[in-house]
């Protein structure tokens, strides 16, 4: 592991273990040292959700994963990072967690630029990395766009601040959840200017630059308003990149 500046990991879900270097190998190395922290949102099982990510990092690389766990309405203490080698924020209810960041939104970004931490975001992690974070719903204007079981205990589209870590809204399970509908609505509808939904056991990489590369088993789906009031939407595979914002 070396330091090679700040970095944004967005994982799309997943826990394909044939998919684990590819989707955390990129992070780990780019950590600067073994201390991982692991940002869990705990309702209950806490323990047992960090038990899952302390293993898949251990397989990829020899790291040592720190837990820290937040309740259920709290709020995360961004003064951590100043003992980490790099930052993991694992998945669960998307709000709860937009929340838990809410109160320290600028210190937490602060924070990650100025100890050159990169960020892993893995479902609902990824999700709050945006800079306008789409947190769930499943109805757009009282129309189904997506199914309920998808829509984070959120009935319309809902889209709340971020960590702004990236440019462009984050979508996660695009392919095996079908969630791809609500980011369209989302942009089509809600004044997005570009969002990418991102399919399981699927890592888009994006670097200091903005430049966004896709590793993994899946693809990386661009969406973005186009003149005549729809939207373009194009998917890009492994070894890809996005264009530049």
């Amino acid at each position: 592991m070396g330091s090679r500046g700040s970095r944004t990991f967005l994982i799309g879900g997943g826990w394909d273990a044939t998919a684990a270097h590819a989707v955390y190998g990129p992070f780990l190395r780019a950590a600067t040292g073994p201390r991982i922290g692991c940002v869990v949102l705990d309702e209950g099982d806490g323990g047992e959700q960090f038990g899952r990510y302390d293993a898949v990092l251990r397989k990829v690389a020899d790291c040592s994963p720190v837990p820290l766990r937040v309740p259920l309405g709290g709020e995360f203490a961004a003064d951590l990072l100043r003992e980490l080698d790099g930052l993991v924020v694992c998945g669960g209810l998307t709000p709860a967690y937009q929340d838990a960041f809410a109160g320290c939104l600028d210190r937490l970004r602060s924070a990650l630029a100025e100890f050159g931490l990169p960020y892993a975001g893995f479902s609902a992690g990824a999700a709050v990395a945006a800079r306008h974070a789409l947190v769930g719903g499943w109805l757009d204007d009282g129309v189904p766009v997506c199914h309920e079981d998808t829509a984070e205990d959120l009935e319309e589209i809902e889209v709340r601040p971020g960590l702004g870590l990236v440019p462009f809204s984050v979508e996660v399970h695009a392919a095996q959840w079908g969630t791809l509908p609500r980011l369209i609505a989302a942009v089509a509808r809600h004044g997005l200017p570009h969002g990418v939904a991102i399919d399981e056991n699927t890592v888009l990489e994006v670097g200091p630059d903005g430049r966004a590369r896709v590793s993994g088993l899946g693809r990386a789906h661009s969406v973005r308003p186009s003149a005549d009031g729809g939207v373009l939407v194009r998917s890009y595979g492994a070894g890809e990149f996005l264009p530049a914002e």
